[in-house]
């Protein structure tokens, strides 16, 4: 479903009807940091890391693989190694990096490291993707996740932070440029449905 929804998307982009997203300007202390995190699909993680006070912008991207400067075809052809992912700016002096995968955690299915929800095969596999300093604030936040979850085992990874190639245009901001389309996917791939299950209500 998903793949068919992105040539749909490129095909309108190439008509010129896709719109671009409006830039973020970061306010606050000036200073930015990041954090990186694979979740399946990665115009849902983007969707759902959003609006997070002190986040400034949200990008979907690859990330994990060995090839350089993946595309999208690429990454789906699950020859490339790398994970759908997003990318987190957000203003460390408004936001601890803490809060950051306490929430990544409930917007993913971590007992699950075959995929996540519809979308099968390695570039969806949940992964956090941390930097020396984050790894001790991650690991610590899936011991926690781990306790919480009413199904299933804890299998998601904490791995080494690579280098993050940016999605294609088409891709970025598709739960705002897309509504109906992203909202028939989410909810024909079960994913808030399959979240329930494994949080809770």
């Amino acid at each position: 479903m998903r793949r068919l929804l992105a040539l749909l998307a490129t095909a309108f982009a190439l008509f010129g009807v896709s719109a671009s997203a409006a830039a973020l300007s970061p306010k606050g202390s000036g200073k930015t940091e990041t954090a990186v995190f694979a979740g399946g699909c990665f115009w849902c993680m983007e969707h759902d890391m959003q609006g997070v006070p002190g986040v400034i912008k949200v990008e979907s991207g690859y990330t994990g693989g060995h090839l350089n400067n993946p595309t999208y075809r690429d990454v789906t052809s699950e020859t490339s190694g790398h994970y759908e992912s997003v990318r987190v700016t957000y203003d460390p002096a408004k936001l601890d990096y803490g809060f950051l995968p306490y929430r990544y955690w409930k917007l993913v299915d971590p007992t699950d490291d075959g995929g996540q929800f519809c979308d099968r095969g390695p570039s969806y596999r949940p992964a956090v993707f941390v930097t020396p300093a984050q790894r001790p604030i991650a690991e610590k936040s899936r011991a926690e996740a781990a306790k919480r979850l009413k199904t299933g085992t804890m299998k998601t990874q904490i791995l080494p932070l690579q280098t993050f190639y940016p999605a294609e245009e088409y891709h970025r901001d598709y739960a705002k440029r897309n509504k109906l389309n992203y909202f028939a996917y989410r909810t024909g791939c079960g994913r808030d449905a399959r979240l329930k299950e494994v949080w809770g209500g």
